[in-house]
């Protein structure tokens, strides 16, 4: 696959592709002709950084995971620890979202009250 198909497939720019590949969160990629050529290795490669940074890994965390991963598997604990603070950090921003989610519904059934008793006050003046 070419950067632009790859981009679009994961609906990221060709420029964090390339960013990504600079810093080695991705191996570098084959080229034919001088054109980066994404293979099946490269794609998973690309879903894992691309779910990782979604769940809110920052690029430092993923990049030590990612240089720890191809040490092999004397490092499985290292890698493991760090999966685990990740995902607790992950946990707490749930939460917060969950109590914003919360708020924002409570917030909501406020207005959504205030237009029926308006509404209701419009209709008793009729």
């Amino acid at each position: 696959m070419t950067i632009k198909e790859v981009s679009e497939k994961f609906d990221i720019s060709q420029d964090t592709l390339r960013y990504y590949e600079k810093i080695g969160l991705i191996s570098k990629v084959p080229r034919k002709s001088g054109i980066r050529n994404y293979g099946e290795e490269e794609l998973k490669n690309i879903e894992f950084v691309i779910c990782m940074r979604n769940a809110g890994l920052s690029i430092e965390a993923l990049a030590e995971y990612l240089s720890l991963f191809k040490e092999g598997d004397k490092t499985i604990e290292q890698r493991r620890n760090i999966l685990i603070r990740e995902r607790d950090k992950l946990a707490l921003k749930i939460e917060d979202m969950k109590k914003a989610y919360e708020r924002l519904n409570y917030k909501i059934d406020v207005y959504y009250s205030v237009i029926l008793q308006k509404e209701k006050e419009t209709f008793d003046k009729k």
